[in-house]
């Protein structure tokens, strides 16, 4: 089926009135009675057209009112985060070749596209200690909750655990997923309450590491639990911090997913973004999404081929794991490029500053009177501070002050700001922030 339609349509009046007629019809605007009739061509209160000059030049008016990171500072993550990107990134994913290129279903004119993929891949098994990683996820959020529906199909069993310390952005999506097929969702406060929920019933724990708060779990210690009664350890990881800590696959994971945006993708307002997924090789044919494979052609070259498909375009329904269907090989290609342009000790310095550079911050809070952190343990490059005011105060003030403050969670933590650093928050930027902090009082 030929995805592009035409906008012009060849019906005569004769041929319009022959349809409206079979639908038991006069009219077009019969076909739309049931809308109320208020919300029918209304009348829409736009300005006087404008030249191109004159309307590029309001709209640079407008953009200017806003207060942008990068511009002033920000200390905003909650997920998504910026981190420098070496330019040649840039030009590599803009190359024609690769911006034009879709899904490669045609191996033998897409040799560069499918490369790039299994690099992708490769590099993404070596960060999270996997033995296995498909070519890309829609993003990090959608990749856990798939991550949780393979969990049921390899297990056979409807019901699965996630620790409140996981994103309520990724629990929402998680509820969505699995509210069709009737999988029970049991929440666990901490690992003491893990311990008394989980059964031979449980599917899967799932896990965030850095979790939403930014401090580490205990990984070890949630393995060990999840291996007791035989369900599966899915881990959602920061990639950054990987170059850091001990990566997933070390704690014996099952699945490990991640937020791709990290490694070279600008936030962009939420997307596009790219969803990491790997996991054990015994579970590869039920994991979503799809696989790059390497081979050898008939006169010995080394060739690139999708290898694995397991969605329902390519397999019967019923045995489909997943109708992931998009391509977002240009965006694991960012990703790649800028992996391969910071290589192992690059990547690794870059986590190196998000680590010291966000306990600088830390060490600075904590020495104001009226804030403190009321959470406790190892921490990344996030962290979350008490404030004496309503964060939604304090980031007025600090935007009044040109400061991009931090993520309101005191509908989870009473008055509590989560605060992200990564190595392109300078100290003079971080002391600035202290100074504002220092001259709120409740």
């Amino acid at each position: 089926m030929n995805k592009f339609v035409s906008p012009y349509s060849p019906n005569t009046d004769s041929d319009r009135l022959e349809m409206l007629k079979s639908l038991g019809v006069s009219s077009e605007k019969d076909l739309f009675k049931d809308i109320p009739s208020r919300f029918v061509d209304p009348e829409l209160n736009l300005p006087n057209p404008q030249s191109e000059l004159s309307l590029q030049s309001e709209l640079y008016r407008l953009s200017r009112i806003n207060k942008t990171p990068g511009e002033i500072p920000s200390f905003l993550g909650a997920g998504s985060y910026r981190h420098f990107t070496p330019s040649a990134v840039k030009q590599i994913v803009s190359r024609g070749e690769y911006m034009t290129a879709y899904t490669p279903y045609q191996p033998e004119v897409a040799q560069g596209t499918l490369q790039t993929g299994y690099e992708f891949q490769t590099m993404i098994c070596e960060l999270t200690g996997m033995e296995i990683a498909n070519s890309g996820m829609y993003e990090g959020a959608s990749a856990l909750a798939e991550a949780a529906l393979m969990s049921v199909r390899i297990n056979k069993r409807n019901e699965i655990i996630v620790l409140n310390s996981v994103s309520p952005l990724y629990t929402e999506v998680i509820k969505t997923f699995v509210e069709a097929p009737a999988i029970k969702l049991i929440t666990a406060d901490s690992i003491k309450d893990l311990e008394s929920k989980i059964s031979n019933k449980t599917s899967c724990i799932l896990v965030q590491n850095p979790n939403f708060f930014g401090f580490i779990e205990n990984l070890e210690n949630i393995s060990s639990i999840a291996k007791k009664y035989d369900s599966l350890m899915i881990v959602s990881s920061n990639p950054i911090s990987m170059a850091l800590f001990k990566p997933p696959g070390y704690y014996d994971a099952d699945i490990v997913v991640s937020e791709g945006q990290s490694l070279g993708i600008p936030p962009s307002f939420g997307g596009p973004y790219v969803g990491i997924f790997a996991c054990k090789k015994k579970y590869m044919r039920q994991m979503p999404g799809r696989i790059v494979g390497r081979t050898i052609d008939s006169n010995n070259r080394k060739g690139f081929v999708l290898t694995l498909q397991t969605r329902e375009q390519h397999i019967r329904r019923e045995k489909a794991t997943s109708n992931i269907c998009t391509s977002v090989a240009l965006i694991a290609l960012t990703a790649t490029a800028y992996l391969g342009a910071l290589g192992k000790n690059g990547i690794r310095h870059i986590a190196e500053l998000c680590y010291h550079k966000a306990h600088y911050a830390a060490s600075r809070i904590e020495s104001i009177p009226e804030f403190s952190m009321t959470l406790t343990g190892t921490f990344f490059n996030e962290f979350v501070i008490t404030c004496p005011i309503s964060p939604k105060k304090v980031n007025s003030i600090l935007l009044d002050n040109d400061i991009i403050g931090g993520y309101d969670v005191s509908n989870l933590i009473p008055n509590g700001m989560l605060l992200s650093f990564t190595e392109l928050n300078t100290k003079e930027q971080i002391d600035q922030l202290v100074e504002v902090l220092a001259n709120i009082k409740h």
